[in-house]
């Protein structure tokens, strides 16, 4: 015996209705108020605590930037003399040279050595798993213990090496020169983050199928052949996440500064965040203020070109 089973008809229709005719799409309206109240209630912590601490100090900053408040006691609204002041201060356009030199070196280093660390370690080589875990190591460590770590190696134990082997470029501090201290932050930020984003690297390895490489080997494709013409594109939407998020923390670069150089010598290794840091302290509240108003500006401009640039990628790029 078979059971039939029927779906009442429409109202006044003298059709009866299918239980395998399509039903017609809810409106998007009615979707919506279907959302239980509840969820919106677990919003609003959230969205109160985000408030207070990101949205209310953020437009406070930007109403002060308009003053010639020193951070307490009486000020005076003075209008865009903080922004036209610090377009002309050379200390200020020297910190945002460094910040935005040292992002782009350093995010072209990390990069290339992620990627060629993530190649290697996606290939057919033994103890693959132990490589990994030994490279993945920075990352645990704080960067302000690395930084005094690396100080230490670059002021006592890098000159010895270079006396003991009578090299005049080593045998003195590179912290010390002012046109070279800041390679030696470039190789401190490239240690402590190239583990992440090989990370990154590896994922999108993992993610190639191995009959587009025995495909390629067939037509007698080299090595090279196959990095160019198959890995490179098929990642390409990595790459391009890698290479714009790493800009945009290198120039929030602080810690490791402050712990390898403090700024110098002089100046000349003084990020952005860092000159923001030492104003407050110097009593130039509001000064400073305009400062992180116009590098909050370039920061939601690489966020948005992140998002225009990455919007639609896949693990293939495309």
């Amino acid at each position: 015996m078979s059971t039939t089973t029927t779906t009442p008809s429409a109202p006044g229709s003298d059709v009866p209705a299918s239980a395998d005719a399509p039903r017609p799409a809810t409106p998007l309206r009615s979707r919506r108020r279907r959302t239980d109240p509840i969820y919106h209630l677990f919003l609003f912590p959230a969205l109160i605590l985000f408030s207070l601490a990101i949205t209310l100090p953020a437009v406070l900053g930007f109403l002060y930037s308009f003053t010639n408040s020193i951070g307490f006691g009486d000020w005076e609204v003075i209008g865009l003399r903080n922004y036209i002041a610090m377009f002309r201060d050379q200390g200020i356009l020297g910190s945002y040279a460094f910040t935005l030199g040292f992002s782009l070196v350093t995010v072209i280093v990390v990069n290339v050595l992620a990627f060629t660390l993530a190649v290697g370690l996606t290939s057919k080589i033994r103890f693959t798993a132990v490589l990994r875990t030994i490279y993945v190591i920075p990352m645990v460590i704080s960067g302000i213990v690395i930084a005094f770590v690396f100080q230490y190696l670059f002021a006592n134990t890098v000159p010895s090496m270079g006396q003991a082997v009578g090299s005049d470029a080593l045998s003195t501090s590179i912290l010390a020169n002012p046109d070279w201290a800041w390679l030696s932050i470039v190789i401190v930020t490239a240690w402590q983050t190239i583990p992440g984003t090989m990370l990154i690297y590896i994922a999108g390895l993992v993610t190639i199928p191995t009959e587009v490489y025995e495909a390629g080997s067939i037509d007698g494709a080299s090595a090279w052949q196959n990095l160019r013409h198959i890995t490179l594109p098929l990642v390409s939407g990595f790459i391009v996440i890698n290479t714009i998020l790493s800009f945009k923390n290198y120039l929030n670069a602080y810690d490791i500064i402050v712990g390898l150089t403090d700024g110098g010598p002089g100046v000349a290794t003084r990020s952005v965040a860092m000159s923001i840091f030492r104003g407050f302290e110097g009593g130039d509240y509001a000064y400073q203020m305009a400062n992180a108003m116009i590098f909050f500006l370039i920061s939601i401009a690489i966020a948005v070109l992140q998002l225009r640039v990455t919007k639609g990628r896949t693990a293939f790029g495309s």
